[in-house]
């Protein structure tokens, strides 16, 4: 072939072959040198002989050079054959190499050393086909690059993801370069067409890019919110149907400017660009439309020119505000007709919250304590003597005492203080609840009491030394003295009398206290049900651990109150154990796996004689507390049977109480170790109530612990005998969300809110749900009693002395199969308790528990469908 060159190497054979004719020439020389010696000798005949034998010896000298010379020129002539045969081999590779060469399907070029072209194939000559480049075996491989560039063979140069070269060659080609280094210094260099490669990599990436911009499309179509790609034209790019919908657009084509756009939109149009727009913080609002929709609109810039604009209908999140203001006015209602002087103050001493009587004591506008501290309320003096309880409150502890004040009017008031700590889920405290009552008159009194002794003491002892001089003085005396204690038994029984009203007063108000708060319970529990904006989410939780906290402070009170006044009468009567405990394992089994903790449960189906609601209020303490203050392990719930009853013991393994307070724990307001970061906030009334409801039972509560390792609350009751077997009651199941699903609902009650708390609070659980705010509402809206229905749920206390027992005996002598019904009150009277049991309707006391409220209706409604 005209341009493969060959270079053929110099062997060692002919190299040694010279050599050894050079050595057979020399021994040659010497063998004739020898001869001519011999034949030309004058020696005596005395030396013939020695003569003759040095010439036998030469010649057999000359015949062993001979010999040796003869092997060797056979030698010689076998390594001259193998020199031929090797040729031939060099020769025929040779051949084979070019072939090898030529079948390889790339382009290949070996360079010696120096980099100059030794050997390459037709592919390589085809590439300089037309570029009159002279390429030939000694040309350089700068020489090649220079020659790519300037004849225009090589257009683009690119560098692959794997360290390989790309040349892009005249037509539209693609070449890929490899080069590898030769064992004696040269190179060989690979030149691969991937030209369909690279053609089929191109369909690839604009075929995904495609599928991309369609799984965009997509995305954007499938978001809950408006969306409009605006580019730096301020044409519109991207848009989904979201959009139209909000902006009440009908369908527009791409590419339209988004001004010419908006035109046609109730929506005002928000841009970056536009005046009062400077920064990323401002280019949010909200627009209201017509149809009572509102709308929150943000425009986000784009770093390559352009904005995206979003549009979310945050209709039901106003809606949502705006009930908590309402449930917030009701709250503040409450507080401001509690007879007690109650406020919230924060971290940096400065009021968050007071209620009226606390800024009429002051003589504050409504409103004014958003800017006032304690600091500046008080004097220096009264702050210097405020300061110590304020800390202990800080740290923890919830403090009581008493303090003289002066009022707006400049009256010398003696008040009682409550600091109580309000800590966050970490443990710390954030604030102190301030509770403050006028005990001028109490306190007076018990001056008067006290002055009335020590001058009852010295008028008898003046007495007693006059009783010698005149008896009838003593006489005079004794009667004086009769008096006095007369007028003092009259003021401890009016003291008395005062206390006691104040305690009636709080267990009568219950229901009016409780009823806005049920409300507010209801809607943050079905907001948390919801979903809503993230940031809106820790307020919801803050309001309802807010709420949580006036709940617990309210009902706590309500109940120390009822207990002390004896509005609550125990209910005593026979009852399988099973129906209390298999209800509460299930509801605090879901508690405690909420917060991380493991419980376990023992059943027992023996028969107790005791209250029923009462015992499981007991153990519901324990349980609650057994919670709050285990960070980690497990609970268990169980029974010991005694020689007259049962032991019921509740195990837990938290912080454990000191041996020197096991006996504190039941006393009012005081909670043991109240610095411990416990899950939950208590005001030290729980156990309180605890000991009051087992001593009107006739129950003995028991309390073990270990420091570090746990506790075990316990209550014996007695063993009781059923007189009739009563139904089976089936324990509600873990999980209750199925059976709800679709269940149509009716809701009676007198008060709006709770209605509308109602409704959102059950439709998020997925019921068809009717509300009414009485009998007559009802009826004009589900057909006189007659439509289908799954559930009734009715509150006791109705308008114009209407109660919600004779409402739902009314419903359902009218209907032809008798609806389940649920009573929610505020009442706890035994008379009520029995009449709802006889009925055989369920009894749900205020303020309602979701998770409680779930489960109830769960049971109701599977026992609808069994029947």
């Amino acid at each position: 072939m005209p341009y493969l060159n060959e270079v053929l190497p110099a062997t060692s054979e002919s190299a040694e072959l010279k050599a050894l004719r050079v050595e057979n020439n020399k021994l040659r020389r010497i063998n004739a040198a020898l001869i001519e010696r011999v034949e030309s000798s004058s020696s005596q005949r005395t030396e013939s002989y020695a003569a003759f034998q040095h010439s036998v010896e030469l010649a057999e000298q000359v015949r062993e050079r001979t010999h040796a010379l003869n092997e060797t020129m056979a030698e010689l002539q076998a390594s001259n054959r193998l020199l031929i045969d090797a040729r031939a081999h060099a020769e025929r590779a040779h051949h084979h190499l070019t072939d090898a060469i030529e079948s390889v399907s790339d382009a290949f070029v070996l360079f010696d050393r120096h980099e100059r072209i030794v050997l390459f194939n037709s592919r390589f000559a085809a590439f300089w086909k037309g570029t009159r480049a002279g390429v030939k075996a000694g040309t350089s491989l700068a020489e090649i690059k220079r020659l790519a560039v300037s004849t225009g063979l090589v257009t683009e140069v690119d560098a692959a993801a794997d360290g390989h070269v790309l040349y892009q060659l005249r037509g539209m080609r693609w070449v890929q370069v490899s080069e590898r280094l030769t064992s004696e210094g040269g190179l060989v260099i690979m030149y691969t067409d991937i030209t369909d490669l690279k053609q089929s990599e191109t369909a690839r990436r604009e075929k995904a890019l495609a599928q991309k911009t369609r799984l965009l499309q997509r995305t954007v179509d499938s978001l809950s919110q408006g969306v409009a790609v605006v580019n730096e034209e301020g044409a519109l790019e991207v848009w989904n149907g979201r959009f139209l919908e909000l902006a009440g657009l009908a369908p527009i084509e791409a590419h339209r400017p988004f001004a010419e756009v908006m035109e046609d939109s109730e929506l005002e149009l928000l841009a970056p660009s536009r005046q009062g727009f400077s920064s990323a913080a401002q280019l949010t609002c909200e627009q209201r439309l017509s149809n009572g929709r509102v709308l929150e609109v943000r425009t986000h810039p784009m770093p390559s020119g352009g904005y995206v604009n979003t549009y979310t209908d945050i209709t039901e999140r106003d809606l949502y505000a705006k009930a908590l203001l309402e449930s917030e006015r009701w709250v503040r209602l409450i507080t401001d007709h509690v007879p007690a002087l109650i406020a919230y103050v924060g971290e940096d001493l400065t009021y968050q919250f007071t209620n009226k009587v606390y800024e009429e004591w002051y003589g504050w506008r409504r409103g004014e304590t958003q800017s006032k501290s304690l600091r500046r309320v008080h004097s220096p003096e009264q702050f210097s003597r405020l300061q110590p309880y304020i800390e202990r409150a800080f740290q923890g502890e919830s403090v009581t005492f008493e303090f003289a004040e002066h009022n707006a009017q400049d009256q010398e008031r003696y008040l009682l203080r409550s600091y109580v700590p309000n800590l966050d889920a970490q443990g710390r405290v954030i604030g102190i609840f301030v509770l403050i009552r006028d005990i001028t008159d109490r306190r007076r009194t018990a001056e008067a009491l006290h002055e009335a002794y020590q001058h009852l003491e010295q008028r008898v002892l003046d007495r007693t030394q006059e009783l010698t001089q005149l008896n009838s003085q003593l006489r005079q005396e004794i009667s004086e003295s009769a008096q006095a204690e007369a007028r003092l038994r009259e003021a401890k029984r009016e003291a008395e009398q005062a206390n006691m009203s104040k305690t009636k007063f709080l267990a009568a108000v219950s229901h009016d206290l409780l009823q806005p708060l049920n409300a507010a319970r209801l809607f943050t529990g079905a907001l948390l049900e919801h979903e809503v904006p993230a940031a809106s989410v820790q307020l919801i939780r803050q309001v309802s651990h807010s709420l949580g906290d006036v709940e617990n402070l309210l009902g706590t009170l309500v109940d120390i109150s009822k207990l002390d006044a004896g509005v609550i009468k125990p209910d005593i009567a026979a009852f399988k154990l099973s129906e209390l405990l298999d209800n509460l394992a299930n509801e605090y089994r879901q508690i405690a796996a909420v917060e991380g903790l493991d419980m376990r449960f023992v059943g027992c189906d023996a028969v107790i004689r005791s209250d029923a609601q009462l015992l499981a209020r007991i153990l519901r303490n324990f349980l609650s507390n057994a919670i709050r203050y285990t960070q980690s392990g497990r609970l268990l719930l169980g029974c010991r049977r005694q020689a007259h009853g049962l032991r019921i013991e509740v195990w837990d393994t938290g912080m454990g109480i000191p041996s020197d307070k096991l006996l504190e724990v039941f006393q009012e307001f005081k909670r043991v170790n109240p610095n411990a970061n416990t899950k939950d906030r208590g005001l030290g009334l729980g156990l309180a109530i605890v000991d009051k409801i087992a001593r009107m039972l006739g129950h003995r509560i028991r309390v073990r612990s270990w420091e570090g390792r746990g506790s075990v609350f316990s209550v014996d009751v007695p063993f009781g005998r059923l007189l009739a077997q009563p139904e089976h009651v089936t324990a509600l199941p873990a999980g209750l969300d199925y059976r709800l699903r679709g269940a149509r609902v009716w809701v009676l009650d007198n008060d709006a809110s709770i209605c509308a708390a109602m409704r959102t609070l059950l439709e998020g659980w997925g019921c068809q749900v009717v509300t009414a705010l009485s009998e007559e509402d009802l009826a004009s809206q589900v057909d006189n009693f007659h439509a289908a229905a799954d559930l009734l749920i009715a509150d006791y206390h109705l308008d114009n002395d209407v109660n919600g027992v004779d409402v739902v005996a009314t419903i359902n002598a009218r209907r032809g199969h008798a609806l389940p019904v649920l009573l929610i009150t505020a009442n706890y009277s035994n008379e009520l308790k029995l009449q709802v049991r006889q009925l055989g309707h369920v009894l749900m006391h205020k303020p309602v528990k979701p998770l409680k409220l779930k489960a109830a209706i769960s049971h109701l409604l599977s026992t609808q469908r069994d029947q």
